[in-house]
């Protein structure tokens, strides 16, 4: 019963992180996802987005604008001198694939100094939900070897007395289903957890 319940843990663990993973969310830059110098204050807007690891933001703009990753002093001196990355296109969508501070601005010059400019704080994944660190595996049972065969007697002996080696009986099939039974509750736990977390 012991192992079952392992085995529940990891399942729901396991399932907990393949929701975790699905649920990465596009953050369209201002709410539209419209980068441009129409006064959105785009900070505001950032500081009130669950952003976290895993998920993107996708920005939106003219052809006379760019999007451009800078260090925390090149943003707050509105210059792209030196990006980390710039882009270009009309459309950027930028996976944040680790936690802490992004600095974004537009290096065109004079629209980082009018509103173009984004501070992001992306917050680090929810851990996987604890439980032993190292399972505990069953021992292998070594297969019973085959009797050997008794070489085959002369007409005149006697044949000895073999018994044959009797087989395992098959688990009942209402200890599959309570397990099978378990696994599924176990996993569906799992997933309204995690559910319940995002929210």
């Amino acid at each position: 019963m012991a192992m079952a319940s392992r085995a529940i843990l990891a399942v729901a663990a396991v399932a907990a992180l393949a929701v975790q993973l699905a649920a990465a969310v596009d953050h369209p830059v201002g709410g539209s996802g419209a980068w441009d110098a129409s006064g959105t204050n785009y900070n505001a807007w950032a500081a009130k987005q669950p952003i976290k690891q895993g998920d993107t933001m996708s920005f939106q703009y003219s052809a006379s604008h760019d999007v451009t990753e800078v260090t925390k002093a090149d943003y707050d001196t509105c210059s792209g001198a030196n990006p980390i990355k710039s882009y270009t296109g009309g459309a950027t969508t930028i996976k944040l694939t680790t936690p802490g501070k992004r600095y974004f601005i537009c290096s065109v010059t004079g629209h980082c100094s009018a509103g173009m400019k984004l501070e992001v704080t992306v917050a680090a994944a929810a851990p996987a939900p604890a439980g032993k660190s190292k399972p505990r595996h069953q021992r292998s049972v070594a297969p019973t070897p085959a009797p050997a065969m008794a070489p085959e007697p002369s007409s005149t002996e006697e044949l000895p007395n073999v018994s044959s080696p009797t087989a395992a009986p098959a688990p009942k099939s209402s200890d599959a289903a309570t397990i099978g039974g378990k696994a599924v509750v176990g996993l569906a736990l799992g997933v309204v957890a995690m559910a319940l977390v995002a929210m």
